[in-house]
């Protein structure tokens, strides 16, 4: 099977990562695992996004053995399969260099309950992992850890590495957490953020589980 579906998904999402800014350059990287095969498809390293092309997508097992590709998988590797490693549930990982997620993680705090929306990380706040050089199997390390349960952790002096059932999930998270990364530097450039409690966090989580138009099922 040559998996087209997966690898355009990838360009579709690297384009759009790009030209809605979060991340730069050739930063930032992205990935979908199809537990089924047991395969990993992760965007090139240092390859641009808006050239990129299925072709160049490289296709690897969770040990990092190349499968398929002629290019080098991201630098981030250890990173993707270390999360599908250990969140039995993730399907795709998207790691960015967003301005706000990476300003709070310079400051090596977490992205606080300063909006509802964070409750889609899983979690009540996104924690920031040790800083580790990048690329590294430590810094993959340090960020699983990190994380936890939350669906999202910030890299301390890096960005934010995100997972989610899909991609289209999991760089929606992204966006998220950026918006809410966002509102926490703007607060506390004016002031000090008044976060929401414990318990307002719960009432969001239940509400979320009812959130959307209802599955067929469910009429």
């Amino acid at each position: 099977m040559n998996y087209n579906e997966e690898k355009q998904a990838l360009v579709n999402y690297g384009k759009k990562m790009s030209t809605e800014g979060l991340s730069s350059g050739t930063s930032g990287n992205l990935s979908i695992f199809n537990k089924e095969s047991g395969l990993v498809f992760i965007t090139p390293s240092g390859v641009d996004y808006q050239k990129t092309t299925s072709k160049d997508i490289v296709v690897m097992d969770l040990e990092g053995n190349i499968i398929d590709g002629d290019k080098k998988p991201s630098s981030e590797w250890h990173l993707h399969t270390l999360f599908y490693k250990n969140k039995p549930d993730a399907r795709a990982v998207v790691h960015t260099h967003s301005v706000f997620c990476t300003t709070i993680s310079a400051l090596r705090m977490p992205i606080k309950p300063v909006h509802y929306v964070i409750a889609d990380a899983n979690s009540i706040e996104v924690p920031c992992a040790d800083y580790k050089r990048y690329g590294t199997e430590e810094l993959a390390k340090s960020a699983v850890k990190a994380a936890g349960k939350s669906d999202a952790v910030l890299l301390a002096n890096h960005g934010i590495v995100v997972c989610g059932k899909d991609i289209s999930s999991a760089y929606s998270l992204a966006k998220e957490m950026e918006y809410v990364a966002e509102i926490q530097y703007r607060a506390m450039s004016i002031g000090k953020p008044i976060l929401l409690t414990d318990d307002e966090m719960k009432e969001v989580a239940e509400g979320f589980k009812n959130y959307g138009q209802p599955k067929k099922e469910d009429k």
